[in-house]
């Protein structure tokens, strides 16, 4: 009877909810979302209406919230007269718990109906970077009311009405709802000889709690059956509980027979997948999961059938065997029946049903295809050639020589090399007697030849120990090395160390390694030290010519970056490393300029092997397009499209936390809303583009919960926080990202290689396809090259643009690691389409070599855009460099009337880091670029120099193909930058500080 009376009690409670909140089961969430029904900031999320039905001074109701967070006792309650809005203050709650409260309050005669704040919070911190504090009870009763309070035996009827979310986003209902301790004793009573409980569940009713079971699973009982129905051709997912009573889980899977129906034909369990257990990388491969379960926790097991299109409709049942390495196996029968509907694309249009799990697994253009603009690889002998260079192996597998065949106007590709190498790469492994152990070189064996990718492989060996080389090079200019050092005795060693001898006409600018872009030191000596430094590699190059390198070992893992390095750093190889040994020395020696990474002294004993791995990437990627540069012009914002077109821009980016696209790095909510505008857009010739990348995830994300069931693949260990919505509704193991007030919008931030990367392609993909979308704005990256290659495919899939710019706030900082953006994000370059770099990039106290490698893109075959205060617009225009509209305070529309007044499009960009640029000054700290057409040229002048300054210019006429008599110098008026002036060959030009001149001379 007592089991009865419990349940009775709780459905009608139950009841009393789900008057209002049964549309928030797992459906589509409402865009726009509805007004929220109180001010959350003041009041908190979540409410109790309550109605008085008796009379006199004290009134007592018991409220059973069933309220997942913890010490709700040491939480302030508000309530509040429906009637009049106001706080009543004569309240008193003697019983405060998990389960229920019990709140005394004064009621105003006459007013019946009472709303109880039982979770109020305040934010503190920053507005993007919130936290909620809740702030303790404070006894605010008058003391005579509180003394009667506390003493009645007589109160006034109340009872709930409902409880009450200020939206269906922040409900409890159903998974969140606690069953109370006695529930959760009698069902384990009820069960006396299981180990383990396993709860099947449908995917509408996501698990979310850890460590407290639902009153949904109460009531629902335990079951040893799943039933739900699924379209033909449907991606359909459901869950299976794991309830561990006893002891600890170990090595939990799940094992699914075929499913059949009466007429023989059958689903193969192939079809039939627990992400929790198995999956596919996000580099393809496949990978298995231990999946562990503490006792008295919860663990969700995400499944997921791909029900095959020709199914025949009908009941189909199999068995999940559920096991451990530890517990007796239970057996869940899956009974799944299949209508005569075909889903619309296996259903991923509705992701709320948990169609898009297969995404996680997916293998969507992983196949290394050759990308425009680039090239086919083409081998000769040990020669591999690829766009605009070229690398010559040594029989060691290391290059002999690596060559590019950009003119240094970076403008076009020439027949004439340029050597990056002084001698070849190659690695010194020193013994105890301070004499290098000589190597028997073998030859390159290459194992793999494809359009986009070729690998070898060469063995040098010793007495002592042998090195076995893989290479591996792609069609972009990527390079890799796998080097294993294998003793093959017992012996000591002073150093094992690599050499990149490079040549010094080459080695002019130097980034990375604690050191901003800039022209190269005479010396740089560095230590690792990964606790406070994002730091393993650098590059090294010139305009036209440049090495990018990175040690690396087997265990690599990709850091978090912007603002979170120091919650996840690098791993310290232990090769490179060596205990903090190990660095890296850049010096002149001989006829190179060498960059020493040595690991210092150390033992090996036989059978040892050691991981040398680092990766080479080679600069540039490609000219540079400036007539694309100039002919594509960004307005960064969600305004009507008319609008934009009117302003002279025709790509427009859609950040996050605007109207179509309001959630960060999750754009399938209002995916109507874009869709309609992408479609204006384009009717109007223009592109639109949207910012989606991976770094951190929105919490209105479909897939949260299930991500979160995967352990930390996804997500990494925090120590919660932030939102009050993630603090409600999270179990505290997560760093808290951005959060966006006018969409209401927290973020949780994402960790490296994941299988997140495969939804994320095919979330790409789906967008091109289904909702027109011509590209990606990427806001700093959380992801490799591997992945990147992934997006570029999907945006170029069936013609379309495919046009990607990365923006980045300035990573050299103490949050960041202390790294340089384009030294962070090289690899990824070689797809990109212009940089925007970006907050705290310094435009005024940097010189031209910062902006030349930090900024502009040039050496690596991009151009940019700047961010910060709207950048430096004399300086930015010897970059082919403007602000973007309207994002920051400039406004580039001046100098684009100027572009399309002079015709810039089919222009020759001669930078001033060309030896022959036709325009020169006599003082070397103003500087001069060229953009020529037939019979005239655009000169962009800005100073670096210290004070006002006059110049001359130095003009090559005959180079301009114009007549220094009848030649005019012409400064247009330009808004915001320079007067309109006429100035006569070899006339003193005016410079003032940090400024400078864009002239026409014709």
């Amino acid at each position: 009877m007592k089991r009865i009376s419990l349940t009775l009690l709780a459905a009608l409670f139950f009841l009393s909810f789900i008057s209002w909140s049964q549309s928030s089961f797992a459906q589509e969430l409402p865009y726009p979302p509805a007004k929220e029904k109180w001010n959350a900031d003041s009041l908190g999320n979540h409410r109790a209406i309550v109605e008085v039905t008796g009379t006199g001074n004290v009134a007592s109701v018991k409220i059973a919230w069933r309220r997942p967070d913890t010490h709700p006792e040491n939480k302030e309650i508000i309530l509040m007269d429906a009637t009049t809005g106001k706080r009543v203050l004569n309240m008193y709650a003697p019983v405060v718990n998990r389960e229920y409260g019990i709140i005394y309050f004064q009621p105003v005669p006459g007013h019946k109906i009472y709303y109880v704040y039982y979770m109020p919070y305040r934010l503190k911190g920053s507005a993007n970077y919130p936290h909620a504090i809740y702030p303790e009870p404070v006894q605010m009763a008058r003391e005579a009311w509180l003394n009667t309070a506390k003493t009645t035996k007589h109160f006034a009827a109340a009872h709930l009405v409902r409880l009450e979310p200020i939206d269906l986003f922040n409900s409890f209902y159903p998974m969140e709802m606690i069953a109370t301790k006695e529930e959760t004793n009698t069902l384990m009573q009820e069960h006396p000889h299981a180990g383990y409980l396993v709860f099947p569940e449908d995917r509408l009713h996501p698990v979310k709690m850890e460590y407290d079971l639902p009153y949904w699973w109460i009531k629902e009982g335990v079951k040893s059956t799943f039933s739900g129905t699924a379209d033909k051709g449907e991606y359909y997912a459901f869950q299976l509980g794991i309830y561990p009573v006893k002891e600890n889980l170990q090595n939990i899977k799940i094992k699914f027979s075929p499913l059949k129906d009466k007429g023989g034909n059958s689903i193969p369990d192939s079809l039939i997948t627990c992400i929790n257990t198995n999956g596919i990388s996000y580099a393809g491969l496949p990978e298995t999961f231990q999946v562990n379960v503490p006792e008295k926790n919860i663990q969700a097991m995400w499944c997921y059938i791909k029900v095959p299109e020709q199914a025949v409709p009908g009941l189909y049942e199999g068995v999940a065997t559920v096991t451990a390495d530890n517990a007796p196996s239970t057996k869940i029968n899956l009974h799944i029946t299949i209508s005569s509907k075909t889903a619309t694309d296996h259903g991923v249009n509705e992701p709320w049903k948990m169609t898009r799990l297969p995404w996680l697994n997916s293998t969507l253009f992983q196949k290394n295809t050759v990308i425009p603009p680039y090239t086919p690889l083409q081998i000769s002998g040990n020669t591999i050639r690829l766009l605009g260079r070229k690398m010559i192996l040594a029989n060691t597998g290391f290059p002999e020589q690596i060559q590019t065949f950009y003119p240094i106007e970076m403008t076009g590709i020439s027949d004439v090399p340029n050597n990056l190498l002084a001698e070849g790469i190659h690695f010194h492994i020193v013994n105890d007697k301070n004499k290098d152990i000589k190597l028997q070189s073998g030859e390159i064996h290459f194992t793999k030849e494809t359009l986009g990718t070729v690998e070898w492989q060469s063995t040098s060996t010793s007495p002592s120990l042998n090195m076995v080389v893989n290479g591996h090079i792609e069609f972009d200019g990527f390079v890799s090395y796998k080097v294993a050092i294998i003793a093959k005795e017992n012996i000591q060693l002073n150093d094992i160390k690599l050499h990149l001898p490079i040549k010094p006409d080459v080695a002019k600018y130097f980034m990375g390694l604690g050191y901003k872009g800039e022209y190269r030191p005479d010396s740089i000596h560095w230590k690792w030290n990964v606790a406070t430094k994002n730091q393993d590699g650098g590059w090294i190059g010139t305009v036209n010519a440049g090495l990018h390198f990175e040690l690396r070992d087997q265990h690599y893992s990709r850091p978090l970056n912007t603002n979170f390095y120091l919650l996840k750093p690098l791993v310290l190889p232990a090769s490179w490393g060596n205990n903090d040994k190990g660095g890296i020395n850049v010096f002149k020696k001989g006829i190179s300029v060498l960059v020493d990474a040595y690991s210092g002294q150390r033992a090996m004993h036989a059978g040892d092997t050691l991981y040398y791995n680092f990766n080479l990437l080679i600069t540039p990627f490609h000219p540079l397009y400036t007539d694309w540069h100039w002919e594509h012009r960004y307005y960064h914002d969600y305004k009507p499209v008319s609008y934009i077109k009117s302003a002279g821009a025709n790509v427009i980016n859609i950040h996050q936390g605007k109207y179509i696209n309001p959630y960060i790095n999750y754009p399938f909510i209002a995916t109507r809303q874009m869709k309609a505008y992408i479609d204006s857009a384009h009717r109007l010739g223009m592109d639109v583009k949207i910012y989606n990348t991976i770094r951190e995830l929105a919490d209105r994300a479909y897939e949260l919960y299930p991500m979160f069931s995967l352990g930390h693949e996804i997500f990494p260990a925090g120590k919660g926080g932030g939102y009050p919505w993630l603090q409600e509704h999270l179990n505290n193991d997560y760093i808290p990202g951005w959060y966006t007030p006018e969409t209401n919008d927290a973020a949780i931030v994402d960790g490296g290689a994941s299988r997140w990367h495969n939804y994320y392609i095919e979330g790409i993909s789906w967008l091109v396809k289904n909702v027109g979308v011509d590209g990606l704005y990427l806001d700093d990256v959380a992801y490799d090259r591997v992945t990147m290659k992934r997006v570029k495919r999907a945006l170029l899939q069936n013609g379309h643009p495919g046009i990607i710019d990365l923006h980045s706030a300035n990573q050299y900082d103490k949050n960041d690691g202390w790294n340089n953006s384009a030294n962070l994000y090289m690899s990824l370059f070689p797809y990109i389409n212009r940089l925007w770099f970006g907050e705290y990039f310094d435009y005024n106290h940097n010189g031209p070599d910062f902006f030349l490698t930090e900024v502009s893109g040039i050496p690596y075959g991009l151009m940019g855009e700047m961010l910060q205060g709207g950048g430096n617009a004399w300086r930015g225009m010897i970059y082919g460099m403007t602000s973007r509209l309207p994002w920051t305070e400039g406004d580039p529309r001046p100098i684009w009337k100027v572009w399309n007044e002079f015709g810039i499009v089919g222009s020759r960009m001669i930078g001033y880091w060309v030896p022959g640029c036709p325009v020169k000054t006599d003082n070397p700290d103003v500087l001069a670029t060229v953009y020529q057409k037939q019979g005239k040229a655009l000169v962009s002048i800005a100073s670096w120099a210290k004070t006002d300054t006059t110049i001359h210019l130095k003009m090559d006429w005959k180079a301009l193909g114009i007549d220094p008599a009848r030649a005019t110098i012409t400064a247009p008026a330009i808004k915001d930058f320079q007067p309109v002036r006429e100035f006569k060959p070899g006339e003193a030009i005016p410079v003032k500080k940090e400024e400078g001149w864009l002239l026409i001379i014709k």
